[in-house]
């Protein structure tokens, strides 16, 4: 009841003009949610720059992302260069601008001072994309788009502490979009309406559902040796808040003789190292899995043994509509309201 006044009135006294809020002299996208993490911010984050990059009206323009770098060690606004660490920048957006290298991504708490900054010289920003800026409501973003998770509906959760939810259910209605992700690739038309009827949106509210892809497995080093990614038995490590959709989909190809479950967001030590190393020690046949944003933070690792450089994979991920005509109907959206 107490962080749930404590919402209300914030949230009142930006709606009033009681707390003032900004808004970028360019264009601004936010993604976000109403839940703590796991909602598949990044994969969608991805998404939203693979269309803009391929539309007519932004795959010449200067695009950038801006995310507060979660756990950062730097401090203030950094450009995250692809060469840089996980422990520097985060491991978002360190993922984000290795994958995107003609997109500018940026790290800085302060989301008004880091859209000045990438509007300025050199970068002259054209279109920003705020990773997880939802409840930043100091910067009003031009438009917002919500995640949320297919299999923790807000309607069924509780706010902190006692459920994953971090803002009000009813913030949900503020969005121009809302996409469902994770969701079966058989969804039916009637689940569709069920949803838009259990999260209380408005008629004109864009509601679109997404499905998670995986790709082939990369090496998280240069040694890797691809042989391991045909072994019927594996060691699964992640530091994710949910990993149960990977093992499900691992699980149709190996044997998941050991799991390795990190917090969300964790920094590897080197004991940690120790601990796979003798995991894939006690399976010498097994190839050693983890997720991709995990790979981030474990090539910050200092002096990782062979053992391991050489049968460490990370499985790539992606978000996707669940049909070719409701892809084309969010890139008609999204286009025409930036």
């Amino acid at each position: 009841m107490i962080y749930r006044a404590i919402l209300s009135l914030r949230h009142l006294f930006y709606d009033k003009g009681w707390k003032k809020s900004f808004q970028a002299t360019v264009p601004t996208l936010c993604v976000g949610n109403v839940t703590v993490g796991g909602t598949g911010k990044t994969p969608f984050t991805e998404l939203i720059l693979r269309h803009l990059l391929k539309s007519d009206a932004w795959a010449y323009s200067n695009l950038a992302v801006l995310s507060r770098g979660y756990k950062r060690k730097s401090k203030g606004f950094q450009i995250v260069p692809r060469e840089g660490s996980a422990r520097l920048y985060g491991d978002e957006p360190l993922q984000l601008a290795r994958k995107f290298p003609s997109v500018t991504v940026a790290v800085d708490k302060d989301r008004v001072k880091g859209c000045e900054k990438l509007v300025d010289e050199p970068t002259r920003a054209q279109l920003i994309v705020l990773d997880d800026a939802f409840q930043y409501r100091r910067l009003n973003a031009s438009r917002s788009i919500v995640l949320v998770d297919y299999n923790r509906p807000p309607y069924k959760d509780k706010l902190l502490p006692w459920g994953n939810l971090r803002d009000l259910p009813s913030r949900l209605k503020k969005a121009d979009m809302v996409v469902v992700t994770k969701c079966p690739a058989d969804l039916s038309d009637w689940d569709r309406q069920e949803w838009r009827r259990l999260l209380n949106l408005r008629p004109e509210q864009a509601l679109f559902f997404t499905t998670v892809a995986y790709s082939t497995p990369e090496p998280v080093f240069p040694e890797a040796d691809s042989r391991y990614t045909y072994a019927q038995r594996l060691v699964l490590v992640t530091g994710i808040a949910n990993d149960a959709p990977m093992r499900s989909y691992l699980s149709d190809s190996y044997k998941i003789v050991r799991r390795i479950s990190f917090p969300d967001h964790h920094r590897f030590s080197k004991r940690d190292i120790r601990s796979l190393l003798s995991a894939v020690r006690e399976n010498p046949t097994a190839c050693l899995m983890t997720t991709e944003k995990d790979a981030q933070r474990l090539r910050d690792v200092v002096s990782v043994p062979e053992d391991l450089r050489k049968r460490l994979f990370y499985l790539p991920i992606e978000a996707a509509f669940l049909s070719p005509e409701e892809d084309a109907a969010f890139t008609t959206a999204l286009l025409s309201s930036l």
